[in-house]
């Protein structure tokens, strides 16, 4: 059982692909070559995922549910960004963490994160029916 307290990080280096620039859908929209907010949360769910691992049992993995979090600072290719998610304690079945973002700069992006324990084949046929 994990212990309030329990946190994970690590560091990844922002790459051209990362950027909001990159992520432009729409021919014509114009977005910063700099991490990519969804790029930056994605990082932060990576950390609290890993945390998580050790609460999955055979065929089950860690989801995503809630995300609140704020922008400081824009991270520029080259530069490193580290992702921290800090175990806080449980809301109902949603296991909660404080994430923060850092990068040579200081601080990115903090906030809050609350995942859930899943089976995975329950979530895969969901999914396929959404089709």
């Amino acid at each position: 059982m994990m212990e309030a307290g329990a946190s994970f990080k690590f560091r990844y280096t922002v790459g051209e692909a990362d950027t909001a620039a990159a992520l432009k859908p729409i021919t014509g929209d114009d977005f910063p070559a700099v991490l990519a907010t969804t790029k930056c949360i994605a990082l932060l769910e990576l950390a609290a995922g890993r945390l998580l691992k050790t609460e999955c049992g055979p065929g089950q993995l860690s989801v995503g549910v809630i995300v609140d979090v704020k922008h400081l600072a824009a991270t520029p290719v080259g530069a490193w960004v580290e992702a921290e998610a800090t175990y806080t304690g449980r809301n109902g079945r949603l296991y909660v963490f404080d994430v923060v973002a850092r990068d040579p700069g200081g601080e990115v992006m903090h906030g809050r994160h609350e995942r859930a324990v899943i089976d995975e084949a329950r979530l895969l046929e969901g999914a396929a029916k959404r089709r």
